[in-house]
C-alpha cells in the first residue's frame, strides 16, 4: 500500500524524478518499540476468534517486518487464527521478464508461510496472499496471474493493482499518482475479467474521492468480488487538513452508493496511516484503546450500518499502522467498537467476513462459528 522496498541511492533519486516525494512528511514513521512499550493492554476478549485479512511483510528502509516480526505482534494476547498477506513490493525479481517481477513475493511470502508451519506457529500466517499484477495487461495478465497460483502453494486469494490518485496532490502522497480513469479502463477491466475468471478477489487500493469511480466499477461487473482496502483512505492532510466533518460527509454519501453493489467489501482499518491525518506518534505516550475507539467510532459504526456486518471486516494494516500504537491496542479498540454486536455479528466482523471473501478453509474457525 505504501513504498515498502528498501531503496538504494541510485532508486531514490528515480523516485524523486518522478515527482515522488519519498521522505516527506505523509511517509509513515519507522515503529518505535520503546515508544509503544508506553501504553502495553492485555487482550480484551482473548478467545474471541480473529483473521487479520490485511497485514505486509518486508524491510523497509533497513528495518525488517519479517516472520519474527509479525510473531511478536500476533503473540500479544489477542488469537489471532490466521492472516492474510497484502502486496508490499517485497522481495521482487530482479530479473526476467518485469510483468513477472512481483511473482517474487508470491515466492517469498509463501516460504515464510511454511517457515510458521514449521516453527509450530498458532497462527496461519499468510493463509491467503493477495498479490500484484499489472491489470494493464489485459487478458495476457493471465500468465502472471498463473504463475502467481503456482509460486503461492494455494494461498493466492486476490491480486491488487492501485489506482490510488486525488487532483490535488498531483505528485501522488507517498505513491506515484495512478493516471486517471483506470477502474474505467477497457485493458484493465479485461485484466480485472481474468482476476474473476480465476475465482479470486480483487482488492482495491484507492483515496475516497475515488469512490464513485469503484462504484461504477461494481456496477459494470457485478460478478467481480471487490474489497476496498482501508474503508477507502479519507485523506486527512494537504488541503483536506481541518476538514474532518467535510470530508466525512463527502466520504459518507459515496459510501452509501457503493454499497448498493452487493459484490462490494470493506475491510475497516488503516486509521493509522499519515495520510488520513493520524498524528498519534507525536504524543510522548501511545493512545489508549478507548481513545482509539472513541476517534474511529463514527467511521466504523457509518461503514458496518451500511454494508452490515456480514460485508465488514476489521484489519490491522500491520506494520503501517505499528507507527501509531500496538497490536494489542488495535485488536482492543476494534473490540470495544463491536461491544454492542450480537455474536454471529461480531465473528462476521473479526473472522466470518474475511474468511468468506478470501475463501479460506480454517476448521478452527468453522468450529467456533458453530460453538
Amino acid at each position: 500500500m505504501l513504498l515498502s522496498e528498501t531503496l538504494s541511492g541510485k532508486a531514490r533519486m528515480e523516485r524523486q524524478d518522478m515527482g515522488l516525494d519519498v521522505t516527506g512528511r505523509y511517509r509513515y514513521p519507522t515503529p518505535n518499540p520503546a515508544w509503544l512499550a508506553r501504553a502495553r493492554e492485555e487482550a480484551i476478549d482473548p478467545d474471541l476468534p480473529i483473521i487479520d485479512p490485511h497485514h505486509h511483510l518486508w524491510v523497509e528502509s533497513g528495518v525488517p517486518y519479517l516472520l519474527d516480526e509479525l510473531l511478536a505482534d500476533l503473540g500479544e494476547g489477542h488469537r489471532i487464527d490466521a492472516t492474510v498477506f497484502v502486496q508490499a513490493h517485497y522481495a521482487y525479481r530482479t530479473k526476467g521478464e518485469a510483468d513477472l517481477a512481483p511473482v517474487g513475493e508470491t515466492e517469498a511470502v509463501a516460504a515464510i508461510a511454511a517457515e510458521a508451519s514449521r516453527r509450530g506457529a498458532s497462527t496461519m500466517i499468510a493463509a491467503g496472499i493477495v498479490a500484484h499484477a499489472n491489470l494493464m495487461l489485459g487478458d495476457a495478465v493471465e500468465e502472471v496471474l498463473a504463475a502467481h497460483a503456482d509460486a503461492a502453494d494455494g494461498r493466492l486469494r486476490g491480486i491488487r493493482h492501485s489506482v490510488s490518485r486525488d487532483e490535488l496532490f498531483p505528485n501522488g502522497i507517498v505513491l506515484r499518482p495512478s493516471p486517471a480513469g483506470m477502474l474505467a479502463d477497457p485493458a484493465y477491466r479485461a485484466g480485472l475479467a481474468r482476476v474473476q475468471a480465476a475465482g479470486i478477489a480483487y482488492d482495491a487500493m484507492l483515496y475516497h474521492r475515488q469512490i464513485p469511480e469503484l462504484t461504477a466499477l461494481a456496477r459494470a461487473m457485478p460478478d467481480l468480488p471487490i474489497i476496498l482496502d482501508h474503508i477507502g483512505c479519507i485523506i486527512g492532510v494537504g488541503p483536506y487538513e481541518g476538514r474532518a466533518e467535510e470530508n466525512f460527509q463527502q466520504w459518507s454519501h459515496d459510501m452509501a452508493g457503493l454499497a448498493r453493489c452487493p459484490n462490494v467489501r470493506v475491510k475497516i482499518g488503516g486509521f493509522g496511516m499519515i495520510i488520513c491525518g493520524a498524528r498519534w506518534h507525536e504524543r510522548d505516550a501511545p493512545p489508549s484503546s478507548i481513545e482509539l475507539a472513541d476517534a474511529w467510532r463514527p467511521t466504523v459504526e457509518r461503514c458496518i450500518d451500511l454494508f452490515g456486518a456480514d460485508r465488514c471486516m476489521f484489519e490491522s494494516n500491520f506494520p503501517v499502522d505499528k507507527a501509531m500504537y500496538c497490536y494489542a491496542t488495535l485488536w482492543n479498540a476494534f473490540k470495544r467498537l463491536a461491544a454492542g454486536a450480537s455474536d454471529t455479528e461480531k465473528h462476521a466482523l473479526f473472522a466470518g467476513t474475511a474468511t468468506a471473501s478470501y475463501g479460506l478453509s480454517l476448521p478452527a474457525l468453522a468450529e467456533a462459528s458453530h460453538g
